[in-house]
């Protein structure tokens, strides 16, 4: 009965025309961007997940409390770029082979102290605003009002959680 449904999982979810306005290969570009998007959401919520969890020392409680705001935040955001890729007629990851980039590996996570946690969160948000602002442009730039209103929600909360994230370590 598996095998069943293998057919229906191609790249795009639909083999009818889609019509919205939007141009069939800016929908596979933008699905594409959202898919690493979602990728690094997904990182940046297993890490500040982790890193509540492990996080040590005289900054414990607002570190601790800081992330759980944010792996919390995070995961909602995830169902929200997966549905924008469902929208645009592509699917989101459906194999673990896709969501590999999903996860962090033991190294990136492994922080001697809870300043350098927050330093590698920081750096995970920097490359995250980078990448989104990107997309958003792009989205701008081909009429695409929904996916670029999505995209200014991702800024907007990131760039709140690096001011924040900042502030904690703040000398």
């Amino acid at each position: 009965m598996a095998n069943a449904a293998q057919p229906s999982l191609s790249p795009e979810a639909a083999k009818e025309a889609i019509n919205t306005g939007l141009k069939t290969d800016y929908r596979k570009s933008m699905a594409k961007d959202l898919s690493e998007l979602l990728a690094a959401t997904y990182r940046l919520t297993i890490k500040s997940h982790i890193y509540h969890w492990n996080v040590v020392g005289p900054i414990f409680k607002p570190i601790h409390e800081l992330t759980e705001e944010h792996y919390n935040e995070l995961f909602g955001a995830s169902d929200i770029i997966a549905e924008r890729i469902r929208a645009l007629g592509h699917l989101a990851p459906v194999s673990f082979s896709m969501t590999k980039s999903f996860a962090p590996i033991e190294s990136d996570v492994d922080q001697a102290s809870a300043h350098d946690m927050v330093a590698d969160l920081i750096s995970e948000h920097e490359q995250t605003v980078r990448d989104a602002r990107k997309a958003a442009t792009k989205a701008g730039d081909n009429d695409d009002v929904v996916t670029e209103d999505v995209l200014t929600a991702r800024l907007t909360f990131h760039e709140k959680a690096l001011w924040m994230l900042r502030a904690v370590i703040a000398s």
